[in-house]
């Protein structure tokens, strides 16, 4: 029965494995005969279209508790192509479990090259220089460290450099511009 929390969760699962993780043995043939064998195939083609329309909704927006719990709210009035409060159950506690996976395998696949893995640095006071007026001046010592984003993957480079006041307000600048940059086009 696609009434069942358990069969409805595990239809999820699979469907959340095949979508995200890349389980390509998962095929909707699959799935019917593992968890409903009973259901007719148009009925199944439906269900499975349901229950990706609502993964996909919720992966989407990377919805929090609240939002998740407003939007199965909503799903439950509708009247027509509707769920049921089990099958809102078991997306409630399907959620809760998988949410911070799917986040991951979502950045994953929607990242390539390398990544900023992380970030130290240092203020120092230079107190030898060739020049005397070069004595005193504070320099940013920064270390990055980029390495790939294959899951499992721990080969990072690291790069360290040096700058001086001028260099390091350059950059700070440039950090805010591009911030703006990014929040202009977030509010379109």
């Amino acid at each position: 029965m696609a009434d069942d929390a358990k069969t409805f969760a595990a239809l999820f699962n699979g469907l959340t494995k095949r979508l995200y993780f890349d389980e390509k043995d998962i095929t909707d043939e699959f799935l019917k005969n593992e968890i409903f064998p009973q259901l007719s195939d148009e009925d199944f083609a439906a269900l499975v279209t349901k229950c990706s329309s609502l993964i996909k909704s919720l992966v989407s927006a990377d919805m929090d508790y609240n939002q998740c719990e407003a939007f199965l709210t909503s799903q439950l009035k509708k009247p027509e192509g509707a769920i049921t409060e089990n099958q809102a159950n078991a997306i409630r506690k399907f959620w809760k479990n998988q949410k911070n996976k799917i986040h991951e395998a979502v950045i994953n696949k929607s990242s390539w090259g390398h990544s900023l893995k992380h970030v130290s640095w240092r203020i120092d006071i230079k107190s030898q220089a060739r020049h005397i007026e070069d004595i005193n001046t504070p320099t940013a010592i920064m270390e990055l460290k980029i390495g790939p984003n294959a899951t499992g993957s721990q080969e990072s480079d690291v790069v360290r450099f040096e700058m001086d006041e001028n260099r390091l307000s350059e950059v700070l600048k440039t950090m805010q511009d591009i911030e703006l940059e990014v929040n202009r086009y977030c509010e379109q």
